[in-house]
């Protein structure tokens, strides 16, 4: 089998290019998304400040907020997925297990803002776990392998013809000074 650099390039890029498309596709607009999560509020909630930076409410106090509004459905720690304790901006964010999102005043207990959370939903279409959990290894893994791939034929197929003409150059620079040397030589 012989290796015809620029047509076998050529051809890995083409086939590469068609084997990835669907989830190249989801991956960039995801994370043109996930770029926008912290400007769009539809994507991720903005975070409200407190009252206070020295947090005073106990774990308690911050169930019990968040089981004051209903469309998040928490009624243990069981319906919770995380706290995000923000003492710089003196509140806590509690994500439900449905990705509601409630942002509650560390020193008050008030709850400052509940809003629906996207931004976990599209990290998990991004990364490919919101597919199934296998897509992630199976597809989009190996997705950002042939993106590499592509992206070195890319590169190659772009500077190939700069090398070739001047490579070309070289040569016939080369030839005319051996032509020069031997007409002096005669």
């Amino acid at each position: 089998m012989n290796w015809h650099s620029r047509r076998d390039t050529r051809k890995i890029h083409r086939w590469g290019s068609i084997l990835i498309a669907i989830p190249f596709l989801i991956v960039l607009i995801s994370g043109l998304f996930l770029q926008l999560k912290k400007d769009v509020a539809w994507i991720q909630p903005e975070s409200k400040e407190g009252v206070s930076t020295i947090p005073s409410i106990s774990f308690e106090e911050i169930l019990e907020a968040a089981k004051t509004i209903p469309e998040a459905e928490i009624s243990t720690w069981k319906d919770i997925d995380r706290l995000d304790v923000r003492p710089d901006k003196g509140m806590v964010k509690v994500r439900a297990v449905n990705h509601w999102e409630i942002q509650i005043d560390t020193q008050t207990g008030a709850v400052l803002q509940s809003e629906y959370r996207r931004s976990d939903i599209i990290e998990a279409i991004h990364d490919g776990s919101w597919f199934h959990e296998s897509a992630k290894l199976w597809i989009f893994l190996p997705t950002g392998i042939i993106v590499t791939v592509l992206w070195i034929t890319g590169i190659y197929m772009f500077f190939i013809p700069y090398l070739n003409k001047r490579r070309n150059r070289i040569r016939k620079e080369q030839l005319q000074e051996d032509s020069i040397k031997e007409e002096s030589a005669l």
